[in-house]
């Protein structure tokens, strides 16, 4: 990263820009902007894999208990059988 990665917040490090964000209101910077254009490439990285009905249903279920979304518990969960496995 740069050394002064914004000059707004004179930050150094993403976590610092998104710290002084969380308080302070682009309203109040307006004569400091300048519109600027840029692409964004973005890539999915999921794979769909098929499940039976029902695992899926048990699935969401578990998921909604534990506030967690589906895709990320069922991410945890292959993480932690992946784990257990010898490679």
């Amino acid at each position: 990263m740069s050394e002064n990665k914004s000059s707004i917040s004179k930050a150094s490090s993403y976590r610092e820009i998104g710290e002084f964000w969380d308080t302070h209101d682009l309203g109040d910077f307006e004569g400091q902007t300048y519109p600027v254009e840029f692409d964004v490439h973005i890539e999915s990285s999921r794979v769909y894999v098929p499940v039976e009905k029902d695992v899926a249903a048990k699935l969401r279920a578990a998921a909604e208990t534990r506030g967690l979304s589906t895709d990320s518990l069922l991410d945890q969960w292959l993480k932690e059988k992946i784990a257990e496995e010898p490679v």
